[in-house]
């Protein structure tokens, strides 16, 4: 059986198939969504191969990615005019999962005794940086629900997903015995 190729040069001319066929511009609102979904994705992906993750963040990682791809495919089809799709694999399960892994985590760090400033330690650099992604994700998903119906549990999901990295960010500092980096009023 022969390879296939990697390249098809369909989108030289800077448009790209959606789920089902149709022809995109490549800044369609759309494709700028799903597009950014898996820029945070690889991004989730940077956190996962830090050293020194515990084996229950590595495990919500995957679980993470898992949902995010399923989640770029969801807005990366087109859904049929008056209906209301819901995204495969994405649950109030998921949600609750992750309220779970921010309500330990916040025990776990002391009380904020003002604005985080992003950075500290290398792994919370990077989470903030994740955090910023995602935060770019939602908007970018909101402004294709906007024009099209996209489940609310997808906005919710992402909310979710950035107050993860915050409180992740603050812990890995925490782990590390660095000092928060705080916004000093001038």
């Amino acid at each position: 059986m022969e390879k296939s190729r990697l390249y098809t040069g369909t989108g030289d001319k800077g448009d790209t198939s959606l789920v089902g066929g149709q022809r995109v511009g490549k800044d369609s609102v759309r494709l700028e969504a799903y597009g950014t979904v898996d820029e945070f994705s690889a991004h989730i992906g940077v956190l996962d191969a830090l050293p020194h993750n515990e084996a229950a963040v590595k495990s919500l990682f995957r679980n993470i990615q898992n949902r995010l791809f399923n989640i770029g495919a969801y807005l990366a089809t087109e859904p049929e005019k008056d209906t209301h799709p819901e995204p495969y694999g994405l649950s109030d399960d998921d949600i609750r999962e992750i309220e779970e892994a921010i309500d330990a985590l916040d025990a776990s760090v002391p009380k904020i005794r003002g604005f985080v400033l992003p950075g500290g330690c290398e792994a919370s650099a990077q989470a903030h940086v994740t955090r910023t992604v995602c935060r770019r994700a939602e908007r970018r998903i909101i402004a294709l629900s906007r024009e099209a119906y996209v489940s609310p549990l997808v906005v919710r999901y992402f909310n979710r997903l950035s107050d993860f990295l915050f409180i992740l960010a603050r812990s890995y500092n925490v782990r590390a015995g660095v000092d928060e980096l705080t916004w000093q009023k001038p």
